[in-house]
């Protein structure tokens, strides 16, 4: 009884998925379809990104809440590199794409990460100020107006599926989900087989002890936010993709929905704990329910309010664990 006890407070983020997928289940007959199930895990790849680069900052302490105004600046420069280059097969375009999607992302990370460790800026201010900019230049080089006119080929990373079977004949694995498994594997490996992701909990458990151990902090912290705008403008790409056009206004408020998912998925917002394997329960969680909303036909406004509980409940949580261990 003990042990069951101790494995539910230890793994209460998937106790509670699993009370979400059996209340949805009954409450929708739709949910557990095909079609619904593999519309979820599209939903989630662009959040899952965003979690995935969030987690890395966290862990180290800080926050950032640009990423939204990133990947929307990222998505838009992408898509005006591809009106540069219409005739182009889809590798190659997407490669041209995503590789100065990332350049954006990279920008824009060195930006946040200079602020914070060489200006000793607040990570809340200097990313509250690129979150700012980001999106003031994306209307500005669009003029406020969606940029429209792209090739097929871009849309096929976003909107393509692979796989098709007689019942579906466009593909059952959705492109954008394969992507960001590759991608999230590849930051979970990173996070936890590596000297940089021990130095990423490291600095995040204690800078100080940090420091003394001869670890780089600043170094690390820079390269933590290099990371987490590059995984935005991945996000910001895909978004782009899957509209086949650059929205100045789009992946607003998607920072928010990060960083519900990587505190919900265990990672303490105070550092030193965390994984990205963990963040995406979060991912899964937040999707799930948002999902489920739209098929009880739960009204948006109402949405914005049970999402925001969800956040507030996932601080109360974390707040909660740390004053126990302490």
């Amino acid at each position: 009884m003990v042990n069951v006890k101790s494995w539910m407070s230890k793994n209460a983020v998937v106790v509670f998925l699993l009370i979400i997928v059996v209340a949805f289940s009954l409450a929708s007959p739709t949910f557990l379809t095909m079609g619904n199930l593999i519309n979820v895990t599209s939903q989630m790849s662009i959040n899952a990104l965003l979690a995935t680069g969030i987690t890395f900052v966290i862990i180290t302490g800080g926050i950032d809440i640009s990423l939204g105004s990133v990947a929307a600046f990222a998505g838009i420069f992408s898509a005006f590199v591809g009106l540069r280059f219409p005739n182009m097969s889809t590798g190659s375009s997407l490669l041209i794409q995503v590789g100065s999607a990332i350049v954006i992302g990279g920008i824009c990370g060195l930006f946040n990460g200079m602020m914070i460790t060489r200006f000793r800026v607040v990570p809340m201010i200097a990313t509250l100020a690129m979150m700012t900019m980001a999106r003031g230049f994306a209307y500005v080089v669009t003029g406020g107006q969606p940029v429209y006119g792209l090739s097929n080929n871009f849309a096929w990373l976003g909107a393509g599926r692979i796989l098709p079977t007689e019942d579906m004949q466009l593909g059952v694995i959705p492109i954008i989900t394969l992507f960001t498994i590759v991608v999230v594997v590849l930051m979970h490996i990173l996070l936890t087989k590596t000297v940089f992701g021990r130095h990423v909990y490291a600095v995040g458990s204690n800078e100080s002890v940090a420091h003394l151990s001869g670890i780089n902090v600043k170094n690390v912290k820079l390269r933590v936010h290099i990371l987490c705008s590059i995984m935005a403008a991945l996000g910001g790409v895909c978004v782009a993709s899957r509209l086949n056009n650059g929205q100045p206004a789009s992946c607003d408020g998607y920072e928010m929905f990060a960083i519900a998912s990587t505190v919900l998925g265990g990672t303490s917002l105070t550092g030193g704990s965390g994984s990205v394997a963990r963040a995406m329960m979060g991912v899964a969680i937040i999707a799930i329910i948002n999902n489920g909303m739209n098929l009880l036909q739960v009204s948006s406004y109402w949405q914005k309010v049970i999402t925001g509980l969800i956040i507030l409940f996932a601080v109360i949580v974390d707040m909660a664990q740390k004053n126990q261990k302490n």
